[in-house]
């Protein structure tokens, strides 16, 4: 098959590797009908985790097809349409019982993608299907079924649920690319006062306004005037930036939440001298995807709209593409860069 291979920093190419095979009970092989490029895999070509190893295939989102899986896997079948999870959860370590299935200690966690070979390919292996695949309602377009993968789970998970998102809040989402774009329209179900989206990406910000920001702006007066005035409730780091998180710690006020949702390849200074009479509480983690019924139900009812992040597709061969637009993105207008099966 065909697959996209990382040859490590800066280094790509769609290359012919080696078909997938059942090699756990619990595996399920999939047929990739739609993948994306994630943030998470420009960290990865630009050398910043080590532990992906030059030879991995990328991704760990998509939906597709099961055409085989081990003895063990009971919920999903061949013939199914699934929803491939960013995370692998085993189901019966005490993480997986309390629903943390992004901190499975039973061999599960980020695999795809990161120590494992990944969905930018024509098919992939996925380890504990029971857990880590969900059948595709047959209501939802493709395009759509492939963003509860990671990105809608991951922007309520971790950014709108872990900040406590309450009505007549106000709520900063500091980085409006895909995730801080799903950030602004899962808050909005919880009523807040008002959303504040902050970029630097003039087109970024005109998408935050057509999604569900009451306000959008680059680093400035509007965040000076919450940092000295009254702060906002939650604040929301989706850039993954030290600097936006700065922001973030500047913009919060006494008592409030941040939401760290962005993945840092470089350190964030933490300025207690300035935070630690304030009571702020700082949340991290990594997407669970417990919520997707949830979450597919408010899409599949027509309570939310999450169509307009997909802004680019690409045929699965030209991946190479995909990842030169989606990495300059704030050139390009790309959201979220969808590749469908040729």
């Amino acid at each position: 098959m065909r697959a996209l291979v990382y040859h490590g920093p800066g280094r790509i190419a769609w290359d012919k590797v080696m078909d997938p095979v059942i090699e756990d009970p619990t595996d399920a092989l999939v047929r990739v009908d739609a993948t994306t490029v994630c943030g998470t895999d420009l960290h990865i070509l630009r050398g910043e985790l080590p532990e992906v190893k030059p030879g991995t295939v990328l991704g760990h989102e998509a939906v597709g097809e099961v055409v085989a899986v081990g003895h063990e896997v009971h919920s999903v079948g061949p013939g199914d349409q699934v929803i491939v999870s960013s995370v692998s959860a085993c189901g019966h370590c005490p993480s997986c019982r309390d629903n943390a299935f992004g901190q499975c200690h039973g061999g599960g966690g980020w695999l795809l993608g990161g120590l494992i070979n990944g969905t930018q390919a024509e098919f992939v292996r996925v380890p504990f299907a029971d857990c880590s695949t969900r059948r595709t309602p047959g209501t939802l377009a493709l395009d759509d079924a492939v963003l509860f993968s990671e990105v809608l789970p991951t922007a309520y998970e971790v950014g709108v649920r872990n900040g406590h998102v309450s009505p007549g809040d106000t709520v900063v989402v500091v980085g409006a690319g895909p995730i801080g774009l799903a950030a602004i329209m899962t808050a909005r179900i919880y009523s807040p006062r008002r959303i504040i989206a902050v970029d630097l990406s003039s087109s970024r910000l005109e998408a935050a306004r057509r999604l569900g920001a009451d306000a959008a702006e680059s680093p400035g007066r509007l965040m000076a005037d919450l940092a000295d005035g009254p702060g906002a409730d939650v604040v929301i780091e989706a850039a993954g930036d030290p600097e936006s998180f700065v922001l973030c710690t500047r913009a919060v006020r006494s008592g409030g939440h941040i939401a760290n949702i962005g993945m840092h390849g470089r350190p964030a200074t933490l300025h207690l001298e300035a935070l630690w009479r304030k009571n702020v509480t700082i949340s991290t983690g990594q997407v669970d995807t417990s919520s997707t019924p949830w979450l597919l139900d408010l899409v599949t009812s027509g309570r939310l709209h999450i169509t307009p992040l997909v802004t680019h597709t690409f045929g699965l061969g030209r991946t190479e593409d995909a990842y030169e637009v989606f990495s300059h993105g704030t050139d390009t207008g790309a959201l979220k860069v969808v590749l469908h099966r040729e």
